[in-house]
């Protein structure tokens, strides 16, 4: 059967990138190695902003504040349309103790970004369970995080019920079909399968499946270890960020902490060096965490790429194949614009955002 777009991979870049597609009236198959929403977008904590916006490059800051305004609607669409919430819950996030501090307020006047200093006396009023030590923050309202898991099952169910996706899991992708110089298919784990389009959005993965066109895509793993705990529903009522670690609420109570940044190939172990790490940084900026179980510990593997800068858009030599990957620690912020560019290029539709910074022509 000739399918009009393969998609390969079932993380938030895959699944968003079929939503849509499909949405635009292309029919897609989506493969993934095994089930849908299980590595890298599981795995993460769901903050809907870079850890320090002001240090990434006008590139990134261009996808990041397109998708922050549009995750809100796309929370609710995904609720109506699946039953699934994912929790796209605004609690804003202070950063404590920050040694570029100028340099972020410079960047939010320049941007328009509703980030100030607050005095501390604030911060600890706003935030009771802080813990002690810090001497300055800086705040900005309106930053939200997602519940990621919910997310991926919302995208699972709304693709689901769509006549028009075909969704195929545990089918592992070897390597591409080739007509001359056009990309018509991959072949997978259950046989050969066509297409005039196929995206690989398979993460850390992409890498070793461009090798086998001969192309040196310079995406790898970095591995990131979080914790889980269990608290009061009203212990953290806003994100916190100090010493590179963060703390994320629910609305529920569960506390996210994270996370680690490890290069050790595709290694998703979680080792006890790290909980110990992550349980005592917790501590330190919620000592309160002192008395809460660890739920849960576990690790993802992000897809690192130079600069951070994603790979979105047609490969050169290569009609037919596209990609949209190597979003690094990032990739839950961007998906909704670089979702949105991959469908704007390949439907000839005008581009959400300057398409030229992502462009794999040039960066391979």
């Amino acid at each position: 059967m000739k399918h009009q777009t393969i998609v390969v991979g079932g993380g938030v870049i895959g699944l968003l990138s079929a939503y849509g597609l499909a949405g635009a009236g292309c029919s897609v198959t989506l493969l993934d190695t095994s089930a849908t929403g299980t590595e890298a977008s599981w795995a993460g904590g769901g903050i809907v902003s870079p850890l320090y916006p002001w240090r990434y490059s006008q590139a990134i800051t261009a996808l990041a504040h397109w998708s922050q305004d549009y995750y809100p609607k796309l929370g609710d669409a995904l609720l109506q349309q699946s039953g699934v919430d994912p929790e796209v819950y605004e609690t804003g996030l202070y950063w404590l103790d920050l040694e570029d501090e100028d340099q972020a307020l410079a960047w939010a006047r320049r941007h328009d970004r509703p980030l100030h200093r607050v005095d501390m006396e604030q911060v600890r009023a706003a935030v009771p369970a802080l813990g002690e030590g810090f001497a300055r923050a800086v705040y900005m309202m309106g930053i939200a995080n997602v519940r990621n898991p919910r997310l991926l099952q919302a995208l699972r169910a709304a693709l689901a019920k769509l006549p028009n996706v075909t969704i195929i899991e545990h089918c592992p992708v070897s390597g591409f079909i080739n007509d001359g110089a056009r990309v018509v298919g991959v072949q997978t784990a259950q046989g050969e399968m066509r297409a005039e389009h196929v995206v690989v959005a398979a993460g850390a993965w992409s890498g070793n499946l461009l090798a086998t066109l001969g192309i040196e895509l310079p995406v790898k793993p970095m591995k990131g270890q979080m914790i889980l705990f269990k608290c009061a529903e009203d212990f953290l009522p806003s994100m916190v960020l100090a010493k590179r670690r963060y703390a994320i609420p629910r609305r529920d109570g569960h506390i996210l902490v994270g996370s680690t940044l490890e290069d050790v190939g595709f290694d998703k172990m979680p080792t006890e060096a790290a909980l110990e790490s992550l349980r005592a940084t917790a501590i330190d900026l919620l000592p309160g965490l002192a008395d809460a179980k660890v739920v849960k510990h576990w690790a993802g593997l992000r897809p690192a790429s130079p600069d951070g800068i994603p790979y979105i858009g047609p490969v050169p030599g290569h009609d037919g194949l596209w990609l949209n990957c190597g979003h690094f620690r990032n990739g839950l912020v961007l998906a909704p614009a670089s979702c949105q560019l991959l469908a704007d290029l390949m439907l000839n539709r005008s581009p959400c955002i300057d398409p030229e910074p992502y462009a794999p022509a040039g960066r391979l």
